[in-house]
């Protein structure tokens, strides 16, 4: 029998969570995906130091916000030449709530790849999904510079995310888990939550499920698995981003691999839009939610200040 891995990519496009190049190929992916913690752990393997040396020292004179950017983007081709589709390439964390400044790194990020040669079509704009990030987003997908809404955590952020017709939207499956589980303490039963009854998992269908019943045209990629069971699950969602570790225990197991998730029948009309105020109100509601937004943005944030770190060290 095909292995899981090929048995997924018929109903789902796989993508590669890693900011490691050299190490994606063997799984073939479509696309890949990075972060600031990626691309962090990549710099620091002797593999990619002259890659971080040679682009801080093309680039003595500029500041560090555009090294930065340098850096990013420099993996972001060295991933095209990988895969065959698009890579997405994450905006300063640290911007997670400056509407303006996050316009303005993602326009400078992409004329960075266009002046590389690479069409915008191929580079999604990774942006947290705050209220601000979003409304950014929706400013940028009208500019033809598409988006990847990550730190994706509620169901409010993915309507909102749908009402700004953004590109493609990342729900957090596995730090979902993680706060149920640490949530539910000693009461946690791991049989009765896993597979189609973890909770990260349900989030994913939900947003899914809603999606296409309204003719929602944004992508769903599924991110941040903890275990097989969950991608399993997940099979036919639109597309799926996974680490190499579990890429490579999908290629090394052949137990049948069936679509979970597919499109509707009948689409009815989109429900109204979320207002700033409703939106707000909705993740405060959201207990689960509102904490791993937050933590979310912060671990980013840190990662961004060690990449910072190491590249002035170098300048």
């Amino acid at each position: 029998m095909a292995s899981q891995l090929d048995q997924l990519k018929q109903f789902t496009t796989v993508v590669a969570d890693t900011g490691d190049f050299k190490q994606m190929a063997q799984f073939l992916p479509q696309d890949a995906t990075t972060n600031p913690s990626l691309i962090l752990k990549a710099v620091q393997k002797p593999d990619y130091a002259p890659l971080l040396a040679d682009t801080v020292a093309a680039h003595k004179g500029a500041s560090l916000e555009e090294i930065v950017d340098h850096v990013l983007v420099r993996f972001g081709l060295e991933i095209l030449k990988v895969v065959p589709g698009r890579v997405s390439t994450e905006v300063d964390a640290r911007l997670s709530f400056d509407r303006p400044a996050t316009l303005a790194r993602a326009r400078r990020l992409i004329g960075l790849y266009e002046a590389a040669g690479i069409n915008r079509q191929r580079v999604l704009i990774k942006i947290a999904a705050t209220w601000e990030g979003i409304q950014a987003a929706r400013e940028l997908e009208l500019e033809g510079i598409h988006c990847n809404l990550t730190l994706l955590f509620s169901f409010c952020q993915a309507q909102a995310c749908g009402d700004a017709n953004v590109q493609l939207i990342s729900p957090f499956v596995g730090r979902i888990y993680d706060w149920y589980k640490k949530s539910a303490g000693a009461s946690w039963d791991e049989a009765a939550n896993a597979g189609v009854n973890d909770p990260g998992v349900k989030s994913v269908a939900r947003i899914y499920d809603h999606y296409k019943a309204h003719g929602i045209r944004t992508e769903v990629m599924g991110a941040s698995f903890r275990n097989v069971g969950q991608i399993t699950a997940l099979a036919g969602c639109d597309l799926l981003t996974i680490s190499p570790d579990l890429l490579a225990q999908l290629q090394a197991a052949d137990s049948a691999v069936e679509r979970r998730l597919a499109p509707a029948s009948h689409i009815q009309p989109p429900p109204a839009q979320l207002t700033e105020a409703a939106f707000r109100f909705a993740l405060n509601e959201d207990a689960m939610a509102t904490e791993k937004l937050a933590e979310g943005i912060r671990l980013f944030a840190v990662d961004a200040g060690k990449l910072d770190a190491l590249i002035e060290a170098q300048r």
